[in-house]
């Protein structure tokens, strides 16, 4: 699975444009992704150096991404070309989601109860606050 991921917010606590404090578990989790077999890009609104420094925080912690701002290595890079700034990934972690960011291991379980088949909504839907409804006993079924 290609998962992009977002920086501030999501990997560290938001300071931008410094680097906020380590969010927890979240470098130890992206790199078991990568184990699993994951391609990770790094997507945010960082650019130039603020980008960089966000890369080599990353890197000094072996984190490495299949790209950076981009579906892969050199897509910008054509001169002239206008690129889209749509990303063709099968799935975004940033803590604007709906609903936040979920602790690290709920995002792993997620990501891989989806690749063994299950539904990402399902298992999030799973750690939800919200009441469930009980179903009423019937006496024949």
């Amino acid at each position: 699975m290609i998962i992009a991921i977002d920086f501030d917010g999501t990997i560290v606590e938001h300071a931008y444009p410094d680097i906020g404090k380590p969010i927890p578990f979240a470098i130890e989790t992206l790199l078991q992704m990568q184990k699993d077999g994951h391609k990770l890009v790094l997507w945010t609104v960082r650019r130039g150096r603020l980008l960089q420094d966000a890369i080599d925080y990353c890197g000094h912690r072996g984190l490495y991404f299949y790209a950076e701002n981009e579906n892969y290595r050199g897509e910008n890079k054509e001169q002239g070309e206008e690129v889209s700034r749509k990303l063709s990934v099968d799935l975004f972690i940033d803590d604007r989601n709906l609903g936040g960011l979920p602790d690290w291991g709920i995002i792993y379980n997620a990501v891989k109860a989806t690749t063994d088949g299950a539904s990402t909504l399902q298992i999030m839907a799973g750690q939800s606050a919200l009441q469930r409804v009980k179903k009423k006993k019937r006496w024949l079924f």
